[in-house]
Order: C-alpha cells, then structure tokens, then sequence
C-alpha cells in the first residue's frame, strides 16, 4: 500500500499576517502562536524580517528557548539590493545573524517591476537572485525561494519567470515557491502553470496564494493536485489587503478529503483550538461562519435538519467535527451545549455522567455568556466556574475593599496608587501600591497582601492584557470584557500558559475578576500537586502490607 503523499506547510501568520490590517501581535505573542504552531506540527514558521523592526530581532532571539520540537524557524528578507555584493548587504547579514535554520528570499519574477520598480536590468535581477541564495547556502542555511508576482508574470513573459526559477535553484533553494501576490489568480490557470513549470525545472515546488479573489484555498489546491507539495498561508487567512491563503481550511481538505499528509500524527483535532487562539491571542473577533473551525460551522437550527441530524449527523455535516476539534450545536436543544460541557469538564472532574449537574453548569455558562463572557481563551475561569458549580473551589482570601486613584499633572507621567484590603482567614491585610497603570498597581497590591500566606503566587505572571466592548452602542457606560493570559510555574517545573477573564462596566473591577481567577487557579492546582499525607492508620497499613 503507498503512503500517502507528504505536503509541507508553511506558516507565515508571524510576518505577512501581520500586514493584515487590525493584526497585530505582541513578541510575547509571537512566540506564544510559534509555540502552537509547533505543537500543531507545521514544518515552518516564518518569524518575520529581522531587518525591519526590533520586535522580529527579539523574536529570533527568543525564540531559541523555546525548543520548538519539529517545526523550523525562518527568517524572511529579500534579496541583495542592486550594486553590492551580497556578504556586505545589511539585509544579508541580518538574515545570517537571525540564526535560522531556513531562510525565505522573495525575488521578483516580473520583468516590468524588474526594470521598473527595482531599476535593474533582467541579468542584475538574475545574479541579485542566485548571489543571495548561494550566500545562504554556503552559510549552512536551507532556503526557501519565494518568486514574488510569479503567476502574473508567467502569463506575460513565461521564459523569464522561469530563468528567475533556474537561478534560484542552481545556486542551491531547495524548493521554489510561486507566489499569487495579487491573488487575483485563477484555479484553473494555477493548475496548468505550477504543472508546466514542474515539467519544465523537474524542481520541488510551493504555492503562495493570496485571497484577493476569494479562491485561495481553491488554488493552493490545484496547485497541490497539480504537483506542489509545498503550501504557504496564515492561520485564519489573515494578511494584506484581502488576507493570505487560510491554512485552516487549507490543511483540512488536504488531509481529509485528499487523503495527503500534512501535520503529525494525530494533531488535526487541534485546528479548532489554534484558530481561535489566533483571534483572541490577537484580540480579533471570532469568524462563526469559518468553514470547519468557527462556531456557526457544525451548528444547526430547527426544522428537518435538527431532525435528521439528531438521527445520523452525515445528512448535513460533511466531516465529523470532532477530527477538527470542533463540536456539533444544536441550537434549539440543550443536548449538545451538556455533551461539550462534559467533553471539557466531565472526565475531569468525573461529572461525564451527571445530567443535572451538566445541565446547571450549561444554563450557567449561558447566563454567563449572555452577559459577555467567553471561555476560549479563558479555560482557567471556565474550570474555576466548574469548581465552583460542583463544590471544588476554595476561595483563599475575601476581599473587604480596594480602590485605586490616578494622579496626574500637565507635566508628568499618570501614577496610580492601590489599596486592597482583604482577609485571610480570620488575619486582615492591607497593603497599599503604586503603579505606572491601575491594573499594575492593583496586582502589585494584592500580591502584597497575599505572599505572606501563599508565596507560591511569585509563580504566577500576567503575560497579556486585553480589552474588549462589549455593547459599543452604550459608549463610554459599555461593558467591557478584560482577558488576561498568564503564566504559571508548577511544582514539576513546567510552564503553564492559561486564560482568566472578567465581565463589568467597570473596566478595573472587569480587570480585578481576571487577576483573581489567575491566582486562584495556580493556588489551587500547586495545593492539588502536593503529595498527599498519609493517616496513621494508612501509615500502619502500608507498613503491614
């Protein structure tokens, strides 16, 4: 029996997803969505341009700790710029520096924008090409070779779109890939093209589509079909005017119905939970409409479809959802809102079984979401809400009062002081913070009054904050919900990396409900940890046995 064929994907959601507009990422970020990618099993990450901004040169920095397992890092940039040799461009010698094991040169393709907007000749354009890529090779670095406009040129000059190709490859990439940079490409047109220029250079070859057309899922397909085994996009299609191709579901028609193989073993079932950890990593709304992944994608209201459904969900489901880590809704039933809340909490916390208490936790989240909440990116709220549902939580402080004042003049910088006052037990603390925001001073604050009792809390660290309205029409007196993701150091030594969330019209107290589901959910979890103790009687068992 022959394997299945191997296609190669290429994420590049860090460098040309963040030229989408309203796309922006953090460097934590950055290397938060490297680290899923690679658990996801992508073969590359495209980092972003090291010359461009001190945020990519971080990256590269960073991103060396994190031990991604399979994936590879790659650095973007261009080729040598026009009259210089390549070991003393600045562009050069920043993708060397980067330290990657891949390197991604874009060159142009199109003998009008050569001349035109490079202002070189076709032969400087050819040896600007090969110059660069051998630099890279010789530096011990793999090159991924991007032909910019590739298509567009194709069909006006076809014999010099492919001399780009063969100076590429003589001087070592080890696949070329074919660029849709305006996207407005056709399936058909991709598919006769990537086929006569495989035929043509016999080279390993990629696709970058663009969706300005609306067809880049379509043409990355063609193209795989038509010989390509190399497919460049983004997570949730994000990127430039229009967006990039959607490696979403890009990898899932590939692996389902074409039956190639794309990532690891078993790691399909997690495009759901990379998708939307892309949008809320990115503070973006969730697309519900988003085929395979978004909410809306598996749901299914009234009529004869809840009623054929409900008998045999392949009359209007194409694949089952859970291959991609989706699930099914019925919207008018509460069936399905009780399976997922014991799909993520029944085996747990052994509730799988317990109809009344999944349908109490379900008319909670609802309440809950009606209200503003939302639970996937805040996984620790929704396990405390659990907890809590079910009599496993334990509240290690109460709060008596906090207040937090802003002080600022024409001349300086706002300060803002905190005060918190709680109680532990039956002792009281109060502890009083300054910070160069409100939020930084309440946590100052609180961690203050809580260390004595729990110096586990130096464990937990705020990694991001994030705002978002939730009902814009009220303006200014609009609820706002708070997302805070944090990380947590376990008594094993292993990070966690987890979500809280807050709901109020207030934006402090919003930001006051997140910072204490953090430091209840690492408390918890470090009391959980510890080995259990064991009763004389156990003692006098143990020794008897």
């Amino acid at each position: 029996m022959n394997k299945p064929r191997r296609i190669e994907i290429y994420d590049t959601t860090l460098r040309d997803g963040t030229q989408g507009e309203g796309f922006n990422l953090s460097l934590d970020d950055k290397l938060l969505i490297a680290q899923k990618l690679d658990e996801l099993g992508v073969d590359y990450v495209e980092g972003g341009f090291p010359l461009s901004n001190p945020k990519d040169e971080a990256f590269f920095r960073e991103v060396k700790a994190l031990k991604l397992k399979s994936a590879k890092v790659a650095a973007f940039g261009m080729t040598r710029r026009r009259g210089i040799k390549a070991e003393d461009d600045p562009g050069m010698r920043a993708l060397l520096d980067a330290q990657t094991p891949v390197v991604t040169l874009v060159g142009k393709t199109s003998e009008y924008q050569t001349t035109k907007v490079l202002c070189v000749s076709l032969e400087e354009n050819l040896a600007m090409i090969a110059d660069s890529v051998r630099l890279m090779r010789s530096a011990g670095r793999e090159v991924v070779y991007d032909a910019e406009h590739f298509f567009d040129a194709y069909r006006v000059s076809p014999e010099y779109a492919l001399r780009t190709l063969e100076s590429a490859r003589e001087a070592g990439a080890s696949v070329l890939v074919l660029c849709d940079t305006n996207g407005g490409s056709m399936p058909e047109f991709i598919a006769e093209t990537v086929a006569t220029v495989r035929k043509r250079t016999g080279c390993r070859l990629g696709v970058h589509p663009h969706n300005d057309g609306g067809v880049a899922v379509a043409n990355a397909l063609a193209a795989v079909n038509a010989g390509a085994d190399h497919v460049q996009g983004t997570i949730n299609g994000v990127g430039e005017r229009c967006g990039n191709l959607d490696l979403i579901p890009a990898i899932a028609n590939l692996q389902l119905k074409y039956k190639f193989r794309c990532l690891r073993r078993g790691t399909l079932k997690h495009l759901t939970e990379i998708s939307r950890f892309v949008y809320e990593t990115a503070n973006m709304n969730l697309v519900s409409g988003q085929p395979y992944v978004g909410a809306s994608a598996f749901a299914h209201k009234g009529g004869m479809h809840v009623h054929a459904v409900q008998k045999d969900a392949t009359t209007y489901e194409h694949v089952n959802p859970e291959t991609i880590g989706n699930t099914r809704r019925i919207l008018v039933s509460e069936l399905s809102g009780v399976s997922n809340i014991a799909t993520n909490a029944g085996k747990k916390f052994d509730i799988e079984n317990d109809k009344a208490t999944l349908k109490r936790l379900l008319k909670k989240v609802q309440e809950l979401e009606n209200v503003g909440y939302q639970f996937e990116a805040a996984e620790a709220s929704f396990e405390l809400l659990v907890r809590r549902e079910i009599g496993r939580f334990r509240d290690f402080f109460t709060l008596d009062h906090y207040r937090v004042v802003i002080l600022k003049t024409d001349s300086k910088t706002p300060i803002a002081e905190a005060t918190v006052k709680i109680h532990v037990d039956s002792r009281t603390e109060h502890a009083v913070a300054e910070g160069d925001g409100p939020i930084a001073a309440i946590d100052s604050a609180l961690r203050q009054a809580l260390t004595r009792y729990y110096p586990a809390i130096s464990d937990v660290h705020l990694n991001d904050y994030k705002v978002r309205v939730i009902n814009s029409r009220d303006e200014t007196s609009a609820s706002v919900r708070v997302v805070i993701t944090s990380t947590r150091l376990g008594h094993d030594g292993k990070r966690e990396i987890f979500g809280t969330i807050g709901v109020s019209e207030n934006i402090i107290d919003a930001s006051w409900q997140a910072l204490v589901d953090a430091y209840a959910y690492h408390l918890i979890h470090v009391e959980e940890s510890k080995p259990k103790k064991m009763t004389p009687k156990k003692q006098r068992v143990m020794r008897n046995a």
